[in-house]
């Protein structure tokens, strides 16, 4: 396992960010950990990566303690987080060269790497621009570039989306897609079910500080069922699920009431196993 966190605690004054959060996720996977606002994703990120202490707890990146061994594990890293933080009066290629000077990559490695990685991410073409002139999408970009650039073992992406327009996201994911088939473990946290769906090899489900359901996204749906069927109901929108079409037929043809049928979603899991609503 690349990443393996046991009873892992974070308390922030009256509020347990973090409760007793147990995890394992394998070398070369694309692991979505999937919750709400608040549910504790952005704070395991910080605590992996060294930015925030845990209260208690353990967690190890290929098998070393982030805390007792945190110089030399933060080489085997890479973060690109929530906040964009990117120097916005230096050009592209001039915040890659500081980063790489940060992991005291020689010269003509980080030129190797910048290059390779502004063709890697489509901005070969601006990198002489001032990141101040680059549009949202471009700087999700450059910041996925910059935690590539020292050839971390494992990215971690903090809602890499989150504000984007729907085709600038579809751009994104696939340059997750790249950097995943070139064998790099990716770590991503998002409140978006189609993005988990569509990019994860396992998604986890995280409500209130801890993990509750965990597994394939076809693995996860298949415990609630494989179709749905919606009714507006008087408060809210009722749903049920079943196994096949056929009884979803049958539950629709035994009522007078409009139902919509529609294929079950990672969505649909997470409220049906945890109770609760990803946004």
């Amino acid at each position: 396992m690349i990443l393996e966190l046991e009873n892992l605690v974070k308390v922030y004054g009256d509020t347990r960010a973090l409760d007793r959060l147990d995890l394992a996720v394998p070398e070369g996977c694309l692991y979505a950990f999937l919750g709400p606002n608040g549910a504790g994703k952005t704070t395991t990120i910080r605590i992996v990566n060294g930015l925030t202490r845990p209260t208690s707890g353990q967690a190890r990146i290929a098998g070393s303690d982030i805390l007792r061994d945190r110089p030399e594990l933060r080489r085997l890293c890479g973060l690109a987080g929530q906040s964009n933080n990117l120097d916005g009066e230096l050009t592209v290629r001039e915040n890659l060269e500081f980063h790489g000077r940060l992991f005291s990559m020689p010269a003509a490695l980080r030129r190797e790497r910048s290059a390779l990685l502004l063709d890697y991410v489509e901005l070969a073409d601006r990198a002489d621009s001032r990141v101040k002139t680059l549009s949202g999408g471009m700087k999700r970009r450059l910041m996925i570039a910059r935690a590539l650039l020292h050839q971390p073992r494992i990215l971690f992406l903090d809602e890499p989306t989150a504000g984007l327009d729907p085709a600038i996201r579809r751009r994104i994911w696939n340059l997750i897609k790249k950097v995943r088939q070139d064998g790099i473990t990716v770590f991503l946290t998002t409140h978006y079910i189609e993005e988990a769906e569509f990019l994860s090899d396992r998604v986890g489900f995280l409500d209130r500080g801890r993990l509750v359901r965990e597994g394939t996204p076809e693995d996860l749906i298949s415990q609630v069922g494989l179709w749905a069927v919606d009714r507006v109901g008087e408060t809210d929108l009722e749903t049920a699920y079943f196994p096949n079409r056929d009884e979803a037929n049958r539950h629709i043809a035994a009522s007078d009431a409009a139902f919509t049928v529609r294929r079950v979603n990672l969505e649909d899991a997470f409220l049906a196993l945890t109770g609760r609503r990803v946004g």
